[in-house]
């Protein structure tokens, strides 16, 4: 019995140094709600950049080697022809890009730190995938044509946009009861004929789309 009773102690303990090694590896506040008519669009953004894979590829699981920030329309900018393809037609690349934005400006309202280092977002798929200098001409085009509205819950709090990829030739539907949109399910949308809004609101039910304030 008493062996047993050690055994569980063991257990317990390693239980909880576990979550304090979790807990103090990521450290989040809890998220506070932020409203348009009192909150200014950011002007810069903290990037995490973190290692490469074998691959050459950003590692979401890599350690991050620094911090840098960036103006906050060439985050956009170096994000959307990721997260999105720029020969897709223009109306999915602005819901796209009205996507990316409140995406970035939320989590820029509820910074994380982690393994010392204090950030909004890092360059990979924990957040959104960002690199420098791949902007393209079409994808410019949807952020300058919506970079005066913003993607707001009813009483103008500021959420996150969240998304997924889905599949190809579908609307994907089934991202509309977890309130996220598919880009897939964007190009599919914007090739049978749906305004930027019209996506945005078949994906993401109650938000309204409004101007950002001083825009």
């Amino acid at each position: 019995m008493k062996k047993r009773f050690v055994t569980i102690l063991s257990s317990l303990f390693a239980l909880m140094l576990l979550v304090l090694t979790v807990t103090t590896a990521t450290t989040q506040a809890a998220p506070k709600k932020f409203y348009l008519s009192s909150t200014p669009e950011p002007k810069v953004i903290r990037v995490a950049i973190r290692e490469n894979n074998p691959w050459g590829h950003p590692d979401p699981r890599g350690r991050i080697m620094y911090v840098k920030t960036y103006r906050w329309n060439d985050y956009l900018q170096n994000v959307l022809p990721i997260e999105w393809m720029p020969s897709w037609p223009q109306n999915s690349l602005r819901a796209g890009a009205i996507a990316c934005k409140m995406f970035a400006w939320y989590h820029h309202l509820n910074p994380i730190k982690q393994s010392g280092f204090s950030f909004d977002v890092d360059n990979t798929v924990n957040f959104q995938a960002f690199k420098e200098r791949v902007n393209q001409p079409e994808t410019d085009q949807a952020i300058q044509a919506t970079q005066h509205l913003a993607y707001v819950k009813s009483d103008g709090e500021i959420f996150e946009l969240n998304y997924r990829a889905g599949y190809e030739n579908s609307a994907n539907a089934q991202y509309r009861n977890a309130q996220k949109m598919s880009q897939w399910g964007s190009e599919y949308w914007a090739r049978r004929g749906y305004s930027p809004i019209q996506i945005l609101q078949y994906y993401y039910e109650g938000r309204q789309l409004v101007r950002i304030p001083g825009r």
